[in-house]
């Protein structure tokens, strides 16, 4: 009674949450306020970040239900038209929110493209929405269980892997494997549901810190003469070395992933091994494999397979040839996988991510302990449910349970998901399976202030032919021209030994005519082709850049190869900013403004020559350097935009470099050069003592010495 009357009196303090569930006014009723209070949720979750994957579900369902409901009202013929233009303006009111929630975290955009996965959970809460907003959700049609690609049905089998098979017809038979299959059933957990209990326990029980294993004192690793793997490199090797065999390798981008992942696979013996890869870096993983494992061969597939060397210990492969090439993979005899950008595979239903499970499982079913490893920087993009193909592939689950050691944990932690602890227990339990997780603040004593990261690329098609036609031509024209100045001073009796100081003298001579001739094929115009037919590719490792690790500067030398990668951006949603040597300072202020604080515009396209110098874009850590300057200076002053006062991480510079052309020779020369340059601190102040002339004509010196011993001079 006193209570009572205390509440009547006004003595108690009111409960704000009454208040809230109070019936809502007609004006207030339907879908349409429904919505509008969970969006003004997601917005004010996002200002307090990091935004949890619920908010992230809320905004994509909120999404969908106003186009949704946009439709309906438009077809509803029982409104009239102020009805109708009413409704369409509280919806609107409710799709402005959303865009200002959108402009404050851009990659909230990726949950409204036509392609975005709709995960079991958001159509669970969007159920939830509609029946709030007295809407009765429609009925989900039952799942359709799509087939595996079948890996019998080879469509191509390369003449080498044939060798391969009539030579080896049989495989040894790992009886362990057939042993572990049958282990681990469920027992106090049979009849529970478990998957999406994992999956939460990432967001119920998180710590705030990155998820990682613990990892053990790195050990000393063999490794080739003038490589040395930094310590936390070191952990992962040494933690393989121990046993431990599947891991989500999520450090991030510029922290050696492919490294660890090459050294993991020799410190386990798991060949022949299986790298899957995005096209961009394929060539640059046969790159890494030479520096790391030398004595390890790899192999690249391209087209058909028809250059692929079929007894190779390291085979890589593309996620666009898989298709094709999915049968022959699935019965080689793998044992060890690694996929990179992992994140490739989120969506089960693709075609590439059933190929790479079946392939893993394959593998799994044949070898009691293969080596497989996920690498990415972003294991996670729209929800935790991106984990579960990445987990299936590692074998920690399948489709409908826990598997193996992963099941035992959840065994032996005597809790079940109706206790609390559940969840942090479980969340450990995934996490000892093999996540790894380091950023560049977590090891920034193992790596250096600055670096530079050479990228190998393939040029493939009509473009790549063009150029190595076009130098074999360039070497076949400076050929004929030695040899004619050979037979007039020989009497044309030739000679068998190369005379460098000729060789220079024709080399300098074709550099003088190459600049003094507007048009005709020369060095210069080929390096400009490579460029061109490089900017796809370096724009499309600057757009994972972005998306892994936030803002990148992208440098180029010419304007069509910056054209070339801003449509590239353009056409996949990432904004830009653009800094040219035609704009005016205005312009140009506005620009670089745009890219350090705007938080949407993520990428900015620089002209090596026009913003090389006198800017300061150290808001990003890394930088894509898409052509090659003919001077180590010219290359350190793009570098030195990012690497200046106010940086507080270390930086790295992706190189991208055309494999097997001119391009590769410049790279080394301007390397090679270097240190003149570094001496010249001691002396003549900070200039680069090399010339662009010298790096050009030592390219063609090296071009022409490399045709005539191909003609058995020596």
């Amino acid at each position: 009674m006193a209570r009572a009357r205390q509440r009547r009196s006004g003595g108690a303090r009111p409960d704000p949450g009454a208040q809230r569930r109070q019936p809502a006014r007609p004006a207030e009723q339907g879908i349409i306020p429904v919505l509008a209070e969970v969006a003004g949720q997601v917005d004010r979750a996002v200002q307090r970040p990091p935004m949890r994957p619920a908010d992230r579900t809320k905004f994509q369902v909120v999404a969908l239900l106003v186009r949704e409901e946009r439709a309906r009202v438009m077809a509803d013929g029982a409104l009239g038209e102020s009805g109708r233009a009413k409704q369409l303006k509280r919806l609107d009111g409710v799709a402005t929110q959303l865009a200002r929630t959108a402009a404050r975290d851009t990659s909230l955009l990726q949950l409204l493209a036509e392609d975005a996965r709709v995960t079991d959970a958001a159509r669970a809460y969007k159920a939830t929405l509609m029946r709030a907003g007295g809407l009765e959700p429609p009925e989900e049609p039952a799942p359709v269980e799509k087939p595996a690609p079948a890996l019998t049905a080879a469509k191509v089998v390369p003449r080498s892997v044939i060798s391969r098979q009539l030579a080896n017809p049989f495989l040894a038979p790992d009886f362990e494997a057939a042993a572990q299959r049958t282990a681990t059933q469920a027992r106090r957990l049979a009849g529970w549901e478990l998957l999406d209990p994992l999956f939460n326990s990432f967001e119920r029980a998180a710590t705030g810190a990155p998820a990682c294993m613990t990892l053990p004192e790195p050990r000393p690793v063999p490794t080739p003469a003038g490589r040395e793997l930094m310590p936390h490199q070191a952990q992962v090797v040494t933690a393989t070395a121990r046993g431990h065999r599947t891991f989500l390798l999520a450090d991030e981008p510029g922290l050696g992933k492919t490294a660890q992942a090459l050294l993991a696979a020799q410190a386990a013996d798991a060949y022949p091994l299986l790298v899957v890869v995005p096209n961009v870096v394929k060539t640059n993983w046969a790159h890494e494999v030479g520096l790391w494992t030398p004595f390890r061969r790899p192999t690249v597939v391209h087209g058909d397979g028809d250059r692929m060397d079929g007894f190779a210990d390291v085979v890589i492969v593309n996620y666009e040839l898989l298709d094709r090439h999915v049968g022959w993979l699935g019965d080689l005899g793998f044992r060890g996988m690694v996929v990179d950008e992992a994140h490739f595979i989120k969506n089960k239903s693709s075609q590439r991510s059933q190929h790479v499970l079946a392939l893993s499982e394959r593998i799994r079913a044949r070898v009691a302990r293969p080596l497989l490893m996920a690498l990415t920087g972003t294991p996670l993009i729209n929800d935790i449910e991106d984990f579960r193909a990445i987990w299936q592939f590692l074998g920690w689950i399948d489709d409908a349970k826990p598997l193996g050691p992963l099941m035992a944990a959840l065994e032996d932690s005597g809790l079940t998901p109706a206790d609390q602890g559940f969840y942090t227990a479980a969340r450990s339990a995934v996490i000892d399976m093999g996540i790894v997780r380091r950023r560049k603040v977590d090891v920034v004593a193992d790596i250096p202030a600055r670096r530079v990261a050479d990228l190998p690329v393939e040029l493939d098609g009509a473009a790549g032919r063009s150029i190595r036609a076009a130098e074999a031509a360039l070497a076949a024209q400076m050929v004929a021209r030695y040899r004619s100045a050979v037979d007039v001073r020989s009497g044309g009796a030739g000679e068998d030994e190369i005379d460098d100081e000729l060789v220079r003298r024709v080399a300098a001579a074709e550099l003088k005519d190459a600049s003094s001739k507007a048009g005709g094929e020369n060095v210069f115009t080929m390096v400009r082709r490579i460029g061109q037919a490089k900017a796809g590719l370096a724009a499309d490792y600057a757009a994972q850049l972005a998306r892994n690790v936030g803002k990148v500067v992208f440098f180029a030398k010419h304007v069509d190869v910056m054209d070339q990668a801003e449509q590239t951006f353009a056409d996949r949603g990432i904004r830009y900013a653009s800094i040219r040597g035609d704009q005016t300072t205005r312009t140009r202020n506005k620009n670089v403004a745009a890219f350090v604080d705007d938080p949407d515009v993520q990428i900015v396209v620089c002209s090596l020559t026009a913003a090389g110098v006198g800017l300061n874009l150290q808001v990003a850590s890394n930088l894509v350097l898409a052509e090659l300057s003919w001077t180590h200076a010219e290359q350190t002053q793009a570098i030195d935009r990012i690497h200046r006062i106010g940086q507080d991480e270390p930086v790295t510079a992706w190189r991208i470099i055309a494999a097997q052309t001119i391009d590769a020779r410049i790279a080394e020369l301007i390397d090679s050069k270097s240190g003149l340059a570094a001496r010249a601190l001691d002396g003549a102040g900070d200039e680069d003592l090399t010339s662009s002339t010298d790096v050009q004509l030592d390219a063609l010196v090296g071009v022409l010495r490399d045709a005539l011993a191909a003609e058995g001079m020596r």
